[in-house]
């Protein structure tokens, strides 16, 4: 055979055959978002992008659980098809702890969905106090505190170290307000002026919000941060660091002190004016 008319076919043998191309097409409309779990209170960004933009028309934005629409928008995309809109997971509308789906639809019949799981803030009710704290030679003092989102397990003074250390247990992040008796624990400058507490949370510095002084008592408030932990409720040791303690010799034992010397003081007289 004539190696010309080889060639020839085939060329023609491959010209005729049917080429199988994978499809590059993508979705004509697409959306995610910049996470899958979110808290009460979290802004969710809601991103994606439409293959063509039609005039004039907007994407209109659907979050449904549970078979119900608890919320809707809209708003355009970019001149190149992208878009990105906020929206924050929050009360009354966000209620339930559950799967949430992002529905997202622009022109007829163009739908595209991303769920999410949400996580609504637990309730706590807010505890008003007293704690009797135990001086480490003797006595008791009281402390006056309100918490919200935990409970107080143990309150410990550490003369020492000039310290009140209040050890509670919280499922989420709280506050509390603790009223500090001057005469038991105070902050002051070498002037007698008052000088600023330092609050350690597990060891990191926090601030905090002195809300009432008077001459009797400092009242602070203290917000503590949810605490990422294996178990379900978390222990922090709050630490308030002070400049001056109550005295090494609480009150009963002042007392006692004071007595025992008075007695061994009228021994002594006594003994010698038997002597004289």
């Amino acid at each position: 055979m004539n190696v010309k008319i080889f060639f020839v076919l085939i060329l023609f043998t491959f010209s005729v055959l049917p080429v199988f191309a994978q499809s590059d097409e993508k979705p004509f409309l697409t959306v995610i978002t910049d996470d899958e779990n979110y808290d009460e209170g979290d802004t969710i960004v809601i991103s994606g992008e439409v293959a063509t933009v039609i005039v004039d028309t907007p994407i209109i934005l659907q979050i449904w659980v549970e078979g119900n629409m608890i919320g809707i928008d809209q708003f355009f995309p970019a001149q190149d098809g992208s878009y990105s809109h906020t929206i924050i997971a929050e009360k009354p509308l966000w209620k339930n702890e559950g799967d949430y789906v992002v529905r997202i639809s622009y022109g007829e019949g163009n739908i595209a969905e991303s769920t999410i799981t949400y996580t609504p803030k637990q309730e706590f009710l807010e505890t008003t106090d007293i704690f009797e704290v135990e001086i480490p030679n003797g006595g008791t003092f009281d402390i006056e505190y309100t918490i919200k989102g935990g409970t107080i397990n143990d309150i410990i003074l550490e003369p020492d170290n000039f310290t009140l250390m209040v050890l509670i247990e919280a499922p989420d992040e709280g506050t509390i307000s603790i009223k500090l008796p001057r005469e038991s624990l105070d902050a002051e400058k070498p002037n007698g002026q008052d000088e600023e507490f330092i609050v350690l949370i597990d060891n990191i510095q926090f601030p905090y919000e002195e809300t009432e002084t008077d001459d009797q008592s400092r009242l602070i408030t203290i917000n503590f941060e949810e605490k990422k932990s294996e178990k379900t409720i978390a222990i922090y040791e709050i630490e308030i660091i002070g400049t001056k303690v109550i005295p090494e010799f609480g009150t009963i034992t002042a007392l006692i002190l004071i007595l025992g010397v008075v007695i061994t003081v009228g021994l002594t007289k006594t003994k010698f004016q038997y002597k004289i």
